[in-house]
């Protein structure tokens, strides 16, 4: 019972590594290459059209990836 806990905890664990480390990836990768155009910004929604990016809110839904 105790080693099904520590597995769980370690894989949740290193889950949250992983994500910090895909997020610095992607930061390095969007400074090194601003020729790319704008990367999102993640402390804004990004769904305008016109990348107002929700100064009040969004006033169109997001359209539908295809």
């Amino acid at each position: 019972m105790m080693a099904a806990y520590l597995t769980t905890v370690a894989i949740i664990f290193s889950l949250a590594l992983a994500g910090i480390l895909v997020d610095r990836i992607y930061r390095r990768f969007a400074a090194r290459h601003p020729q790319l155009g704008p990367f999102r910004d993640p402390g804004k929604c990004g769904c305008c059209k016109g990348g107002d990016a929700c100064a009040s809110a969004c006033t169109e839904p997001m359209s539908p990836i295809r």
